[in-house]
């Protein structure tokens, strides 16, 4: 499990400098709200196809570890060329091949380590977390020491950043266990059509792509927010790692939690509590303990949300299934959600002001709290879905 949680923390240090910052050092080469609203679409671009296409070709040929070693090695080479000073065009397609590579490589890890976890068949929230609470870490390390450095010494060096944690990425998983997942010859190449007409998998999945699409606007947006409103990077810093201090809390104890509601219980808590979340952020971001409480309720519209959904996946998507759902949950919970929210929220921010975003985030969790009440009465009325009803 150790080089699973080595990778796991050094892909999320990356993410954790990468996503809050790269608006800012967008903005701070000069693009406008809407060039970076496109520019930092393009990783959700790159979640419509590349998960797919890699989680299809992991679960053919079962060598998940050796194509995350091609992946991250494509990756830190690309990664160079953000040294270079670019246009918009150019920049834009640099970034395109690098998450081309990276985008694939969380839901190829996650059905790998689904393997690992999996006791008697069954999904362990307990050993799940204490791996990915590593991740969490990995995030809380660099959103913080990189909030303090570009305060400091400006946001040119940010390129450095990006090659130095994706080189600390493709160390990681070269030290991954060089297995290859061995099945049975009749499990060879199942159909994923049968499992996605089922209601309740088709009302999971919506109820993640509602919640997820509430919670693009942070990733995209919140950083740019709360500069617009004065904040210093290193309160920004600050603020991103108490939700991710909090989040690791839950990671830790979540084998504790999570059996006291149902999975589809604990989806519709989670995106009750990110409606409050949003409404709070847009309403009150002066007030310091409304937004000190709004981040902390990460540890459940993200941490629980996210155990939860690996947890159902691992259900759902079985075997010689499992890289398809893992990489069908990033396109569908990341990639069309990205993008639509990228771009839309690009175009309304401009329109109305960055507040606007996070009422408009509030309504989609909303709405992802009806799709999970949804699939919540089909899981406690199996008998309807056994009739067709």
């Amino acid at each position: 499990m150790l080089p699973f949680a080595a990778l796991s923390a050094s892909y999320f240090a990356h993410i954790g400098f990468f996503n809050p910052y790269l608006p800012l050092w967008l903005k701070d080469l000069g693009f406008s709200l809407i060039a970076i609203a496109v520019l930092t679409s393009v990783q959700s671009a790159t979640r419509l196809f590349a998960p797919y296409a890699w989680g299809t070709l992991s679960d053919r040929t079962g060598e998940r570890v050796k194509l995350l070693r091609f992946g991250a090695t494509a990756a830190l080479l690309l990664s160079l060329g953000l040294w270079f000073e670019l246009g918009g065009v150019a920049l834009f397609v640099v970034l395109l091949l690098m998450f081309t590579h990276t985008s694939a490589m969380m839901p190829m890890s996650e059905a790998a380590l689904a393997h690992l976890v999996s006791q008697g068949g069954a999904f362990d929230a307990r050993r799940y977390g204490r791996v990915r609470l590593w991740g969490s870490l990995g995030f809380l390390v660099t959103v913080v020491a990189a909030g303090w450095w570009f305060e400091r010494f400006g946001l040119g060096h940010f390129p450095a950043w990006t090659t130095a944690s994706l080189a600390a990425v493709m160390l990681s998983v070269w030290l991954l266990p060089d297995f290859k997942e061995v099945h049975h010859h009749e499990e060879a190449h199942p159909d994923v059509w049968p499992v996605l007409r089922q209601p309740p998998v088709r009302w999971f999945f919506l109820a993640v792509f509602f919640h997820v699409l509430s919670h693009i606007f942070i990733y995209v947006f919140f950083s740019l927010y709360l500069d617009s409103l004065g904040y210093s990077k290193t309160v920004i810093g600050l603020l991103w790692a108490l939700s991710v201090v909090i989040e690791i809390g839950w990671f830790y104890t979540q084998g504790r939690w999570l059996p006291r509601f149902s999975l589809p219980g604990w989806l519709v808590l989670a995106a009750g509590l990110m409606a409050l979340r949003m409404a709070l952020t847009a309403g009150l971001p002066l007030v310091w303990p409304v937004l000190l409480l709004a981040q902390a309720l990460h540890a459940i519209t993200f941490a629980a949300h996210h155990s939860v959904c690996i947890a159902l996946l691992s259900h759902h998507f079985p075997g010689r299934l499992r890289g398809r759902g893992q990489a069908l949950y990033t396109v569908v919970g990341y990639g069309l959600p990205g993008v639509m929210g990228g771009l839309g929220g690009g175009l309304l921010s401009s329109a109305f002001g960055l507040a606007s975003v996070f009422w408009l985030s509030a309504v989609c969790a909303a709405v992802a709290m009806g799709c999970a009440l949804r699939l919540r009465h089909w899981t406690r009325h199996p008998q309807a879905l056994r009739a067709g009803a």
